[in-house]
């Protein structure tokens, strides 16, 4: 059933370009760089590829048109592609996507292209080994699904998709992105490539500051009243986690056994914060706060940059920022 909404939609995006296309029945290669009023397209499906994007175009953006498809704050686990979007991509000079499960989509998108010479980037494959399987730890409820396959014996490898939440793999995406961008307009091949440097410069400055603050922490425990996203950043700095649920889950309610077992070990690590994720109705982590002994813990947000909207964007947020916020909420954690 999924497959054939998505043909539908792919059919529908097709119809949209063909009519919008003047009727030519081949596309043709425009030489962007030559031609004063036309620009080079790149779509993003996520903020953080938005935000990078911009930072490593600098003085050249105004060649560039920059789409950031989920502007209207829609999570990127609930996000479907409209036939406006799948044209958009379709005609675009490059198109960079997570690459995890919930890009599915994507596959058709790209096989249904008009712009034969669209150059794709998947940031799940772009980081190679660097990709970790999601990890149910001790005390997270897991999916009825996952729980199915166990019982069945058969259990399929799931990959975290949140890779943009650890700076070192941001830091080897700009790069990427960088090299591609460079390809798609080599007259500004350099400027590109030295704005993308002095970006990484401050990617690794923040990782080293959020290196310094674990190691001058009191403990090494996170844990959290909600889903899990933020593996790689939890895994980049050493720290033990504790969470409801794991990053990719639709899971809303927590189980007594989760509660109580979040709750025990709030007590026994002596955790001053239980986390929640952005636009969370904390109803979780206020659940096992009030199940612990003290029952004064804070409850601090971290943004795994998921669902940002155009009004985010014009508000001045950015990735570094964001990155940034959530460091000064890991050091009220840790201490």
């Amino acid at each position: 059933m999924k497959n054939r909404i998505w043909s539908l939609v792919i059919t529908a995006g097709l119809l949209v370009g063909m009519l919008t296309g003047c009727g030519s029945s081949a596309p043709k290669k425009v030489d962007k760089a030559a031609d004063g009023g036309a620009k080079y397209h790149v779509v993003c499906t996520t903020y953080p590829q938005y935000d990078w994007v911009q930072n490593i175009l600098g003085k050249q953006s105004d060649k560039f048109e920059v789409t950031y498809l989920m502007n209207n704050g829609v999570d990127l686990h609930s996000y479907q592609a409209s036939a406006e979007d799948m044209v958009k991509i379709g005609e675009a000079d490059l198109f960079i996507y997570v690459g995890g499960e919930s890009d599915g989509w994507v596959a058709d998108a790209l096989e249904n292209a008009t712009n034969k010479n669209l150059i794709p980037v998947n940031m799940v494959d772009a980081l190679g080994d660097s990709i970790k399987e999601e990890e149910v730890v001790e005390g997270m409820q897991a999916e009825d699904e996952e729980e199915e396959e166990a019982e069945g014996g058969e259990e399929e490898v799931e990959y975290d998709e949140h890779v943009w939440l650890s700076l070192r793999n941001a830091k080897k995406l700009v790069e990427v992105i960088s090299e591609k961008l460079a390809q798609i307009d080599p007259q500004d091949a350099d400027a590109i490539k030295d704005q993308a440097k002095a970006y990484e410069q401050k990617l690794l400055n923040l990782d080293s500051e959020y290196e310094k603050a674990v190691k001058d922490a009191g403990h090494h425990t996170i844990l959290f009243g909600d889903r899990f996203p933020f593996r790689y950043l939890a895994d980049d700095y050493h720290l033990k986690y504790y969470a409801a649920f794991v990053g990719c889950s639709a899971e809303t309610e927590a189980s007594f056994d989760t509660i109580t077992f979040l709750a025990d070990k709030v007590d026994e690590e002596k955790l001053p914060v239980i986390y929640t994720i952005e636009r969370s109705d904390q109803k979780i982590a206020k659940t096992i706060q009030k199940n612990t002994k003290d029952k004064n813990q804070k409850i601090l947000v971290l943004d795994s940059l998921q669902s940002v909207s155009k009004e985010d964007i014009q508000a001045g947020k950015t990735y570094l920022q964001t990155m940034e916020k959530n460091l000064s909420a890991v050091k009220e954690g840790l201490n």
